[in-house]
């Protein structure tokens, strides 16, 4: 009898399992990248247009309907993105628009333009992250014009004290958004510029559609335009705002001021020159005004303005220096603040930047010490650790010490508020010096190391937007240039040359009104960016809970 196993046939032994085919080998990270800029190289190169297109906004060129459209651009770019991609065309606009606004740097070296432009790129990858974020949210242009406010509220107080230059607000000193800064100082003017950008973006993108593909037909014209139309005309009308602000300039009392420009003897690192040079010019430019005075071709003033650093030598511990300034007040008979480099009284080895008012007959008396130095141009931090590595440091050998006051001084007859230099910058400062008292401004300024470059430029439109936003008038007297008298509505009435010695004189309005922007300080500020950092966590939230129930349905 057959076994059940013959009974069934010979039997096949099943095949032994091979060895599976290998997964295909992810791409490396690098070629990732690699592949996604290829991908989206128009795109980059728009954004890196658009950067360049925000720089020419600013002074010298000044066309400043450009920040508008690099806004729209970068708005039009993070649409419907990844938080990546948004982020890297943050970085990528960013990037070339300060190397194209800071190329005035080139002075000190371009390693110092690309630096510096990289760190402050840095602050517009959140930027552009937050844009793709928001962007799909209702309402995203007043999102996204909130997220520039947050981006320049960062970059203005980080790292070292910030660095506010290349705000929106400062490339539009003298346009239709101008007297926003009466309201809400220059961040509403910054908040202003992006949510007319952004909405001309959502314009933009309203319209792309009806442009039509192969795969998708055209929208109905109505459907399109009246979208399109309405986006564009609420655009028109937040730039048409700042018409309706009125801009206080009503004086309350008047003061005569003459400006003096000495100028040095060369620009660029080395202006300096031998000790006493630029003072000496500073010296006999007043003493001409003087002999002008006593001769009847001009009224004498009832003060006189020197820029910073006028005086290259402590004149209360060097007696050159002292005799010198003497000799000028005693000739022009009125007070005149000097801008002087004095060694600080107590810690050896710092120096601080002053403006000191002298008086024909007491003498030296108040002075106000800057409050915010220049990193790496008037101190070094970790000063211990670069110097090993950057040798260029040894440029500035001393370390400024700053100030805690505001600068309200009484020179003469008048109450004025002193800034030095880039302080022009910083709202708070300013904001203090007039909340303290301060009746119009001086901002003293040395900008020799940066002539022709294009720098005195966008720092002169600094205070333009200045005095619009505190209804004062200002005075920038330089070394070099450019030297300017500004009314409180932002008119440049008067103004000097690069690298000329000149003397300026005006009757300049004072003031005690305080605008709307001085009394409210920074709130406006901390609203918007508060307002746009929690519409960006919210949409990351949504975005979150979105990703989850596709999943759950699957």
């Amino acid at each position: 009898m057959a076994s059940d196993t013959e009974a069934a046939g010979p039997q096949v032994s099943a095949p032994r399992p091979g060895p599976r085919p290998a997964a295909p080998r992810r791409p490396g990270r690098l070629r990732r990248a690699g592949a996604a800029l290829r991908a989206h190289w128009r795109a980059e190169l728009v954004a890196v247009a658009a950067g360049l297109a925000l720089a020419a906004a600013f002074p010298p060129i000044d066309i400043w309907p450009l920040s508008i459209v690099a806004v729209a651009a970068l708005s039009v770019l993070t649409r419907g993105r990844t938080w990546r991609q948004g982020a890297w065309f943050g970085f990528l606009l960013a990037f070339s628009f300060f190397i194209g606004l800071l190329q005035w740097l080139r002075v000190i070296g371009w390693d110092t333009v690309v630096g510096l432009s990289l760190v402050q790129a840095l602050f517009f990858v959140p930027l552009g992250a937050g844009l793709a974020a928001t962007s799909r949210l209702p309402a995203w242009p007043l999102w996204a014009a909130c997220l520039w406010v947050a981006q320049e509220w960062a970059r203005d107080r980080v790292p070292l004290g910030g660095f506010p230059w290349g705000r929106l607000a400062f490339a539009n000193t003298g346009t239709p958004f101008t007297p926003l800064a009466a309201l809400g100082g220059a961040p509403l003017v910054t908040f202003a510029v992006a949510l007319t950008g952004a909405l001309l973006a959502w314009a933009v993108v309203r319209l792309l559609p009806a442009l039509g593909s192969p795969r998708r037909p055209a929208l109905p014209g109505r459907a399109v335009a009246l979208p399109a139309f309405g986006a564009t005309g609420l655009a028109a009308a937040v730039a048409a705002a700042g018409y309706a602000v009125p801009v206080p300039t009503d004086a309350d009392d008047t003061v005569s001021v003459a400006v003096v420009q000495g100028n040095v003897q060369q620009p660029g690192m080395d202006f300096l020159g031998r000790p006493m040079l630029i003072l000496n010019n500073h010296v006999e430019a007043t003493i001409e005004l003087a002999d002008d005075v006593a001769a009847g071709r001009v009224e004498r003033p009832d003060l006189v303005l020197w820029p910073e650093n006028a005086s290259d030598l402590d004149p209360y511990r060097e007696p050159e220096a002292r005799a010198a300034i003497e000799r000028a007040v005693d000739a022009v008979g009125v007070p005149i603040l000097v801008g002087a480099l004095v060694d600080h009284p107590t810690r050896d080895g710092y120096v601080e930047n002053q403006g000191i008012v002298w008086d024909p007959e007491t003498g030296p008396g108040d002075s106000y010490t800057k409050q915010h130095p220049v990193p790496f141009g008037e101190y070094v931090p970790f000063r211990e650790q670069l110097s090993k590595v950057i040798s260029r440091l040894e440029r500035v050998p001393r370390d400024f010490y700053p100030g805690e006051e505001p600068g309200v001084l009484d020179v003469g007859p008048a109450r004025l508020g002193d800034v030095i230099c880039f302080e022009v910058a910083y709202d708070g400062i300013v904001r203090d010096t007039v909340n303290a008292g301060a009746r119009a401004l001086v901002v003293q300024t040395n900008n020799a190391t940066y002539g022709h470059t294009g720098q005195p430029e966008q720092q002169l439109a600094m205070s333009r937007l200045r005095a619009v936003e505190h209804g004062r008038a200002i005075v920038t007297a330089a070394t070099s240039g450019i030297s300017a008298v500004v009314a409180p509505d932002g008119t440049i009435e008067q103004q000097t040359e690069e690298f000329t010695r000149d003397v300026l004189t005006a009757e300049l309005p004072l003031r005690d009104d305080r605008t709307v922007a001085d009394r409210v300080g920074a709130a406006p500020e901390w609203a918007l960016t508060g307002l746009g950092l929690l519409t960006w966590a919210g949409a990351v939230v949504l975005a979150r809970r979105g990703r989850a129930d596709r999943k759950e349905s699957v």
